[in-house]
This record gives C-alpha cells, sequence and structure tokens, in this order.
C-alpha cells in the first residue's frame, strides 16, 4: 500500500484485543504529520489496548497497523528514531538519576547541545531540585514527570501518550498540554488518551471514541462532553 510523504500510521481493519479475543475495533484510521488524536472512554472501554495496537506493543486480532508505511516491528531503528511513547508504566533504570536518565536519552538519540537540553526538560517538569534522585526516592508525580521528560527531549514524528496527564497539578497540566499542542502546530502527530475534558480540548484536533467495543470518529467537543458525563 502506497503512502504518502505526511503519512505516519495507517491501520486497516484493526481490532484490537487479547488471546483472540475481540475487545475494540475494527478501525481504519490515518495519522499525518501535525494531527493531534485524542482516544477517549470508559474504563476498561480498550483505549490503552488500542493504543498499544496501534503502535505495534501488542498484536491485532485481526487487521493491521503500520508506521511509516512498512514498520510494523518496534524494534526496529527506524521505528525507534521516529516514535516516543509513554504508557502508564514506570521503567527506570534504578542506579540512574533523574538527570542521568535525560542524559542517557540525549546521548543515544544524538542531541545536540545535549546538556541544555536536559537542563530544559528538568526546568520544565520542576526535577532541577531532584537531578540527583534515584527512581526509588521520587513521588508518583515525579516518576511520571520524567517519563514525559524524557519522551519530549527526544526527537520524534509520532509522539504516543497515555494518559499524560495523570499525577500532574493542574498548572503542569496546562503547560504541558500548551505544549503538546505547540508540538502538533510544528508538525510532530499526537496520539493521546485523556480522561481530561479540558486537557483534551488543549491538544486534540480530532478524537476516537470507544463506547461498547466500537470505535467512532467523534469531534473533540463530543469527546469532551463523553468524559464529562463518564
Amino acid at each position: 500500500m502506497e503512502t504518502t510523504h505526511r503519512e505516519l500510521l495507517r491501520a486497516s481493519g484493526l481490532v484490537a484485543g487479547y488471546g483472540g479475543n475481540d475487545v475494540c475495533g475494527p478501525l481504519d484510521l490515518v495519522l499525518e504529520a501535525g494531527q493531534a488524536l485524542g482516544i477517549v472512554g470508559f474504563n476498561a472501554a480498550g483505549k490503552s489496548t488500542l493504543l498499544r495496537t496501534l503502535v505495534g506493543y501488542q498484536e491485532p486480532v485481526s487487521g493491521e497497523s503500520v508506521i511509516l508505511g512498512s514498520f510494523t516491528d518496534d524494534s526496529s531503528f527506524i521505528y525507534r528514531k521516529a516514535v516516543s511513547v509513554v504508557f502508564d508504566e514506570d521503567a527506570f533504570f534504578p542506579s540512574l538519576s533523574v538527570e542521568e536518565h535525560l542524559q542517557l536519552i540525549a546521548g543515544g538519540h544524538q542531541i545536540e547541545e545535549a546538556q541544555a537540553a536536559v537542563e530544559a526538560e528538568l526546568k520544565f517538569f520542576d526535577l532541577t531540585a531532584a537531578r540527583t534522585s534515584y527512581p526509588h526516592r521520587l513521588s508518583s508525580g515525579q516518576r511520571r514527570r520524567l517519563l514525559l521528560a524524557a519522551a519530549l527531549l527526544r526527537p520524534s514524528l509520532l509522539l504516543v501518550l497515555d494518559e499524560p496527564e495523570q499525577r500532574l497539578d493542574p498548572v503542569m497540566r496546562a503547560a504541558l498540554g500548551l505544549r503538546l499542542r505547540r508540538l502538533a502546530d510544528a508538525g510532530t502527530a499526537l496520539l493521546v488518551i485523556t480522561h481530561d475534558p479540558e486537557f483534551l480540548t488543549m491538544v486534540a484536533d480530532s478524537v476516537l471514541l470507544i463506547v461498547d467495543g466500537q470505535v467512532i470518529p467523534a469531534s473533540v467537543q463530543d469527546g469532551a462532553a463523553s468524559i464529562a458525563h463518564s
């Protein structure tokens, strides 16, 4: 299947689930550079399952999802250079400090002026005072901010975030939402699960609404209303 130079993800007849059992779908989707897509639904509707399947972290029950026209393997070098992901999991090296985690990401992605970029993330996510702390010494909110800092520090064409607003205070939520919107306006594609209607309205320009196993395209306003009534 041909792809345009702006097309980053294409799902065709995608059904997400476990052990051959459907959770939600089917879904046909094309995500292009600069598009910001929110995924909303009730708890246990299948949001994270769908997101993981879309980006190749788990096998679909049927159909397929392809990154950059040909990649379905999240371990490929080109995939890893293009896609930055934060799911609801803490993934840290226990012997590395906050600053060392970010330095590792900056070095691995050959970021120019790496230490300046690390300093900027420490400041944005209010982690400067915790820079020498190890993961087990961080609060839940600090660990979340470190994961987000690592994801945003590195370059990406597609940024995938599962409830990034979790464990963030209102000021940080607003700052993150504004930053994500600016990234989308600059050409980064976003896939974002959220339970916050204000955050959704700030970040997304379209929505997938999961209801009773169906994945329904919806407006941002309808998505926000669905969250508010859930």
